[in-house]
């Protein structure tokens, strides 16, 4: 339906009128020129151009307050609001921790018969764990020497996707701050309203152990206690066949992934642990966080505007132009 966001500027319609009738009269004095002796000719031709002026100052006045009315409707902010579009709104509040710490460059994730480091793989999997969430308010959290808010909480999943995708390592340094993280976490999500404590999820992805920042252990207990239920993931491969000078050898990739952490983080705020050591186990860890029951709230509706301001502003414009015009012409005739 048509509607104006702010009617009451129409109130303003009749301030040229009032400006007109009670401000004092500008006095314009004329001194005269040229003295004629018989004045019967000139007083004609001075009645006759009088009334060309009155006409013309009538037509000036009709389209100064049509050009008056249309910038007042513009201002009043005329729009189209469309039907009511239902929002799916799940209530919960989605934390996602990625580790850039310089371990997440080992190689020993395989795509497709290639290899990739763990960064690559994260972005691949959770970039589709993240489409999936729909009705769920989403941030991103990166974390290695410092843990970094990179987006916000928010519906715009989209956004959250592309910030992933855009992340590079080293951007954070090289060690792996976890307790921080967890810490970000507690800040940006402390002082939300929310009525059940299962309505606030973190989902931590690392491959290493706390080697910087504050004990994971203490700022896990203060999550327990505004409800921040965290779900943590030990990522990286168990086995690496390498070169060597002496041949091919196998290797743990993971030898530093500090799972007892990781375990007791997620029992100490009721969420649990998982371990993925390819692509394939990552996948089906983010299937099953995807089952999550979500909390009933509310229904949110969304009805899309559509400004209209535009077409009585350009129309104002038009007929400024047209009154130029005209006082061109007129005063090129005149003279």
């Amino acid at each position: 339906m048509f509607s104006f966001a702010w009617p009451y500027l129409f109130l303003l319609l009749p301030m040229p009128f009032i400006s007109w009738k009670f401000l004092p009269k500008a006095t314009i004095q004329h001194e005269q020129a040229l003295r004629v002796p018989n004045l019967s000719a000139f007083q004609f031709h001075q009645a006759s151009r009088q009334s060309k002026r009155i006409g013309h100052l009538n037509s000036n006045l009709i389209l100064l307050s049509l050009i008056w009315v249309l910038l007042l409707t513009a201002a009043a902010k005329p729009q189209w609001v469309g039907e009511a579009i239902k929002l799916p709104v799940s209530g919960r509040d989605l934390l996602l921790a990625v580790d850039l710490s310089g371990s997440m460059e080992q190689e020993d994730m395989q795509i497709n018969n290639k290899m990739y480091n763990r960064l690559t793989a994260t972005k691949l999997v959770l970039s589709q764990f993240i489409q999936q969430r729909k009705g769920d308010r989403l941030g991103l959290i990166l974390f290695a020497d410092h843990a970094y808010l990179q987006t916000p909480l928010t519906y715009d999943s989209k956004t959250i996707e592309t910030m992933l995708i855009e992340a590079e390592l080293g951007l954070a340094g090289k060690k792996t701050a976890i307790g921080e993280a967890i810490g970000l976490a507690i800040k940006r999500i402390k002082d939300l309203p929310s009525e059940q404590t299962n309505s606030r999820v973190m989902v931590l992805l690392t491959d290493g152990a706390n080697t910087a920042g504050i004990a994971p252990l203490q700022v896990a207990k203060l999550a327990k206690q505004i409800g921040l239920k965290i779900y943590t993931i030990g990522f990286g491969a168990d086995e690496l066949i390498v070169r060597t000078i002496f041949g091919r050898e196998k290797v743990n990739p993971s030898r530093d992934l500090d799972e007892k952490t990781l375990k007791s983080i997620a029992e100490i705020t009721g969420g649990q642990y998982y371990r993925a050591r390819d692509t394939e186990s990552l996948k089906n860890i983010y299937a099953t966080l995807n089952k999550i029951e979500p909390i009933e709230s509310d229904n949110k509706t969304f009805r899309p505007i559509k400004a209209l301001y535009f077409w009585p502003l350009g129309l104002a414009f038009i007929l400024s132009m047209l009154i130029m015009l005209i006082s061109f012409i007129r005063n090129k005739t005149n003279h």
